[in-house]
């Protein structure tokens, strides 16, 4: 419905600039298609909560990369937050040991997190002229259509499911994939590339905590400890100290 509504706002889109609606198709087309391939080829091989931790790197590049370009200005809390959550994810990978850790679907994991990094600092530029929900819509557009040019090329497009699959996928499309896409505009409009992408470490621990409950994955204490940090991390970036009141003047 959100996508519906999105390409319904004509009035919006037909007062952008004819560049910024090829950009916002070209990110759904590109960037976010291609980040969705690794991230799922990835999921083929390894966990769910051990990917996620992998994917969740990109917040440190984000940053780095939004310091280096100029975009913003670093400062003692989020530098902090950023190491606070670099460490986590570290200790994550370190818990995973050397035994059955796949190499190459980390490789599609960090591979899908440096795509994503591109995709945000792009997407930073693309919407600062339209709104989040055209923009959703746009990239959700041409990341559909990406992804049905290359199943019906390569023939494996497959509906022989059970009915119950469609509902499936329904949430996946509205749930899961254009409502997040459009909160994390609106919110990027609002804070920034680099604490959005920061703020979105929360979504790590929450992956960790729903593959332990519906596929029965664990990690490691050593793991466990390092979701801590990550979310820490993005807990303390929105931490604002207590103002004191003025001074009372002297009579």
């Amino acid at each position: 419905m959100l996508w519906i509504a999105g390409l319904g706002r004509l009035g919006t889109l037909a007062g952008a600039p004819r560049r910024t609606v090829l950009s916002a198709f070209a990110l759904g087309a590109v960037g976010y298609s291609m980040q969705s391939g690794l991230y799922f080829a990835a999921l083929a091989r390894m966990d769910a909560s051990l990917l996620s931790m992998l994917l969740y790197t990109f917040p440190a590049m984000v940053t780095a990369a939004a310091i280096a370009l100029g975009r913003e200005t670093p400062n003692r809390r989020r530098i902090g937050a950023l190491l606070v959550s670099s460490g986590g994810l570290a200790l994550v990978l370190l818990g995973a040991g050397s035994g059955s850790f796949d190499w190459l679907g980390a490789a599609l994991g960090l591979g899908a997190a440096l795509t994503y990094t591109a995709y945000i600092l792009v997407s930073d530029r693309v919407g600062g002229d339209l709104d989040a929900l055209p923009l959703s819509a746009l990239i959700t557009t041409g990341a559909a259509i990406t992804f049905g040019i290359t199943c019906a090329a390569s023939g494996s497009f497959d509906t022989g499911f059970a009915s119950e699959g469609w509902l499936w996928l329904a949430a996946i499309a509205i749930v899961s994939t254009v409502t997040p896409i459009a909160l994390f505009f609106a919110g990027l409009r609002r804070v920034g590339p680099s604490t959005a992408a920061i703020l979105s470490t929360l979504e790590p621990p929450t992956t960790v905590a729903l593959a332990f409950v519906v596929f029965g994955e664990s990690l490691t204490v050593v793991q466990l400890a390092g979701a801590a940090l990550v979310l820490g991390a993005a807990v303390s970036l929105q931490w604002r100290p207590r103002r004191r009141g003025p001074e009372p003047v002297a009579a």
